[in-house]
C-alpha cells in the first residue's frame, strides 16, 4: 500500500501548520489515499514520525509530495538526507520523493485565479 506525506517547511504560526494539516486531509479525502501532514522543522510531526505513522497503518511504499513552490534549498539537500535515513531505519520501504509545485501546468491557473479575482469588482482599490 502507498502512504504519502506532504511535506512543508513549518512555520512558527500554528495557523500556517494548521492549514497544511487541512490540505492533507483534504488530499486523503479526495484521491481515497493514505496521508500525512510532515514539517521540515518548527512543528509536527516530522518527516520520520509521519513515515512512521504510514509504516502503522500499513503502507509499504511512501511518497513525499513537497508542499513547497520552489526546489530551493531544503529540497534539494535537507529532504533527501532525511528520506535517505528514513530508509535506513526501515529495510524494505519504498520512499520517494516527487517534484516541488513549480512547473506543474496548474500552477499558472492558480495564479491567474489570484489575479482575476484581485480585479473583482468588489476587490478593486
Amino acid at each position: 500500500m502507498t502512504g504519502f506525506v506532504l511535506f512543508a517547511h513549518g512555520s512558527s504560526v500554528e495557523s500556517a501548520n494548521a492549514a497544511v494539516r487541512s490540505f492533507t486531509a483534504r488530499f486523503a479525502q479526495a484521491g481515497n489515499y493514505l496521508a500525512e501532514p510532515a514539517f521540515l522543522e518548527q512543528a509536527e510531526p516530522s518527516l520520520a514520525s509521519a513515515a512512521a505513522r504510514l509504516l502503522a497503518r500499513g503502507a509499504s511504499r511512501i511518497v513525499v509530495i513537497p508542499y513547497f513552490l520552489t526546489l530551493g534549498i531544503h529540497l534539494q539537500r535537507d529532504l533527501p538526507r532525511i528520506v535517505s535515513e528514513i530508509a535506513a531505519l526501515h529495510p524494505g520501504l519504498t520512499i520517494g520523493i516527487a517534484p516541488p509545485l513549480d512547473g506543474h501546468p496548474a500552477l499558472l491557473d492558480i495564479a491567474l485565479d489570484r489575479a482575476a479575482a484581485a480585479l473583482a469588482p468588489e476587490n478593486a482599490a
